[in-house]
Formats: structure tokens, C-alpha cells, sequence
């Protein structure tokens, strides 16, 4: 064998040997005001974290931690969508049925635009030019024509949606909650495509998408990340994570799922060609949202402190209020 040939094989050994990215908490960013939130989303372009506080929107810079702007009169939001190109935003209302368009410059509202039964999450699908709005309420998705902010139709879904994800060539899969189930749906023809079971994982929430392999990540409420196979709609694996997750992605050739009741994130790698928890990072208790800075590579999770309840108390814990925090967890250079 010659040097080079040697050499090639010792660097392809070392990769295939590599061991997966870590990750850690590296810092925390205060938020001012009360209140308890539902997602939240980067716009890499612009360094800039969109927060869903319950009637209105916080704008942050990610560099700085610094807040930039608030969006008001959101009531209900959900969940907050960009359109670069465009200079636009979205944000889902869910306690009007609309969706809050604004002005990624000025963070002004520019339109509203009516939509399904409680709209709750948001994707952009760059693949048609549109915004879809997942209505829990009705069980459907609106389409909007992000050039002319019109409802352009509507697909009738067979349960309750929760996160979606595209592949930006026109098919579009969502996270039926209530059916423990994938539905895909044609984004051009806004036709259904069927479904497929994730069993024996349930109640998914979050949702990520590795094109590479033509794999989906659902994080379920059953302490699973329900792992399928795109080609032929079947789980191919379901490797533990931990407790109380409402959001997932995948980045960096890995999967996350968030954590919230356990306070924790957990990271997954394929390793020996199995899916597997390669790290669980501590984060903070009610951190269960997640974004991914896709130019950083950069997690957000959003938390806060809670009441210690009285004992023999029923119900919720209460936040502390003023205690809304925004954690960033950071891969760590090697």
C-alpha cells in the first residue's frame, strides 16, 4: 500500500471513529416582564430571537441578549415564522383565529389574515413560497401566499397538529398529537398523503428532519424520540430522551429533544449505526421550546423559576414572576 493510499484510509478510519459534537449551557439572558410563553424562533439572518409571551411578542438580539423590540396585541400567540426575502413576519393568534403579519424592519403589524380554528404552530415552506398556519381548533392547516399575505386553501387534517417540517420540494409532514401519528400532505395541491403510526411512541410534539438519511425526529410525551424512515414510513428506532418535550430539531448531524419537566436536553448521534443519547445536557425546569441558530449552530430554550407549591397542593406550580430566562446552549470548540 502507498503513502497515500494509507493516509486515506487512517483519515476515513478517524472519521467514521469521530466522537460526536458536545454541547453546553453556556449562557443565560434575563427577560423582562411576566407571563408564560409557547415557542420560540430564530432569524439567523437578522441575529435576532422572536419570543411568544402570551399577548405579545419579545424581540431579542442574540448576540448581545439585549431586547430590540415587542410586538403587541398578539393574544394568544403561538408561535412566530420569518420570510427573509420579503422583509416579513408571521404570528400565529390563537385566541382570534388569525395570523399577525409585521415588518421584520420596523417590527410593525401590517396585516391580519384569517385562518383556521386555533392556530397554534407556524412553518414556512420556501418549496411553494408558503405560510402554514396549524390550527388545533379545527384540526386543519390554512395556506397563505407569503407574496400576497391571501389564504390560498386549506388542508383538513385527521388530527390535532402539532410541529411540521418541510422538504422543500413540496411535501410537508406534521405531528398529529392526539393520534400518536405523522401526516403528510402535498403543500402545492394541499391534498393529504396519509399517515403513519409512530407506536410505539406518543403524543408527539416537536419535529426535525435529517434530508441526508430521509429521517424524522418526533419528540413524544412517553420519554421517546420516534425516529422514522421517510422511504417507507415506518419507525426504525426510538431511542430514550427525557421528560415533558415540546420541540425537537436536528442539526449538526444531530437530534435534540428539550426537556421541560426534567430540566434537561437531550442530544442523540447515530453511532455504530444505531440512534442513541449521547449527551444529556442540564438546562432549567419548564425549558420544553427550543430554536436552532442554523449559522451557529446555536440552542435557545426559554425557562423560568418556580413556587415551591404548599404541600398537599393540587395543580400547576406558579411562576416567580420577573424569573423568564432565555438559556443558550452552545456546541463546544474543540
Amino acid at each position: 500500500m502507498n503513502r497515500l493510499s494509507f493516509l486515506a484510509l487512517a483519515l476515513l478510519a478517524s472519521t467514521a471513529c469521530a466522537a460526536p459534537t458536545q454541547y453546553m449551557l453556556e449562557k443565560k439572558f434575563a427577560l423582562p416582564g411576566d407571563g408564560g410563553w409557547d415557542c420560540i424562533s430564530v432569524d439567523s439572518a437578522s441575529h435576532r430571537l422572536f419570543i411568544s409571551r402570551g399577548t405579545h411578542v419579545q424581540v431579542m438580539d442574540v448576540n448581545t441578549g439585549q431586547m430590540v423590540g415587542d410586538i403587541p396585541n398578539t393574544q394568544g400567540v403561538h408561535a412566530i415564522a420569518t420570510v427573509d426575502r420579503l422583509g416579513k413576519g408571521y404570528i400565529t393568534c390563537g385566541r382570534d383565529d388569525s395570523l399577525l403579519v409585521f415588518d421584520l424592519a420596523t417590527l410593525k403589524e401590517t396585516k391580519r389574515i384569517k385562518v383556521g380554528g386555533r392556530p397554534d404552530v407556524i412553518y414556512f415552506d420556501q418549496g411553494t413560497n408558503r405560510v402554514f398556519s396549524f390550527n388545533a381548533g379545527s384540526s386543519d392547516a390554512t395556506a397563505v401566499d407569503v407574496d400576497t399575505d391571501k389564504v390560498v386553501g386549506t388542508v383538513k387534517l385527521s388530527g390535532k397538529p402539532e410541529f411540521a417540517i418541510s422538504d422543500g420540494r413540496g411535501t410537508i409532514w406534521v405531528n398529529l398529537e392526539d393520534k400518536s401519528a405523522i401526516e403528510r400532505f402535498d403543500a402545492r395541491k394541499l391534498t393529504t398523503m396519509g399517515t403513519w403510526p409512530l407506536a410505539p411512541a406518543e403524543e408527539p410534539t416537536g419535529l426535525g428532519l435529517d434530508t441526508r438519511d430521509h429521517l424524522l425526529f418526533s419528540a413524544c410525551a412517553n420519554e421517546m424520540m420516534a425516529i422514522t424512515d421517510l422511504r417507507t414510513g415506518k419507525v426504525v428506532a426510538t431511542p430514550k430522551i427525557g421528560k415533558g418535550p415540546d420541540g425537537a430539531a436536528f442539526d449538526n448531524g444531530m437530534a435534540f429533544s428539550p426537556n421541560g419537566q426534567d430540566g434537561t436536553l437531550s442530544v442523540l448521534a447515530k453511532q455504530d449505526g444505531t440512534w442513541a443519547p449521547v449527551q444529556t445536557v442540564t438546562t432549567q425546569r419548564g425549558a420544553r421550546t427550543m430554536a436552532v441558530d442554523s449559522r451557529t449552530h446555536k440552542i435557545y430554550l426559554i425557562a423560568a423559576q418556580y413556587e415551591i407549591p404548599a404541600s398537599g397542593t393540587a395543580g400547576r406550580p406558579r411562576m416567580i414572576p420577573g424569573s423568564a430566562t432565555i438559556l443558550v446552549v452552545s456546541p463546544v470548540k474543540r
